[in-house]
């Protein structure tokens, strides 16, 4: 019985190690997205944007600092993400933050759903900030934020260059 319950604990270990490394590729990639909206946001709205960015740099070291104490090796940034559509303005920068974020609730849900405890709280206050993020960016909510998108047909993916996916 003990030894169900260890091979329990590890299964269950590695799927928050899984869902971990997921939710830190993810943030990679909006990190390296915010640098695109950045570049292409007016004026009116970099503030925002430098605050998401911000957010996302702390997300991330948090994760690289989780996956470790998971016992395992954080993934590492790519040189560059193909984005899911052109940025040529203000407009597309504000629609790409937007859909950075989208993307990166749906893998803090899946981080919750695969975690316990502090792991778990924190996963909610991230998928939770990601979706105020993105109400903003958007200007309207969805009703189950981090789900909707898995409902949806995939779509192209910010993932890394010649790699494999990043969100």
């Amino acid at each position: 019985m003990a030894a169900r319950a260890d091979r329990s604990a590890v299964g269950e270990r590695a799927a928050a190690l899984r869902a971990a490394q997921a939710a830190l590729a993810a943030e990679h990639a909006a990190v390296y997205g915010y640098g695109v909206v950045g570049g292409r946001i007016g004026d009116d709205r970099l503030a925002e944007a430098r605050e998401g960015y911000a957010a996302h740099r702390a997300r991330r070291d948090d994760l690289a600092r989780t996956v470790r104490d998971l016992g395992g090796r954080p993934t590492s940034a790519a040189p560059a993400y193909a984005l899911p559509f052109a940025v040529p303005d203000a407009p597309a920068a504000v629609r790409l933050a937007a859909e950075l974020e989208n993307r990166v609730a749906a893998v803090y849900a899946d981080l919750v759903r695969a975690s316990t405890g502090s792991l778990r709280r924190q996963a909610a206050g991230a998928l939770r900030e990601a979706a105020v993020r993105a109400v903003r960016w958007r200007g309207g909510g969805v009703a189950f934020p981090g789900l909707t998108e898995r409902a949806t047909p995939a779509t192209p993916s910010a993932s890394p260059s010649g790699g494999s996916d990043g969100v």
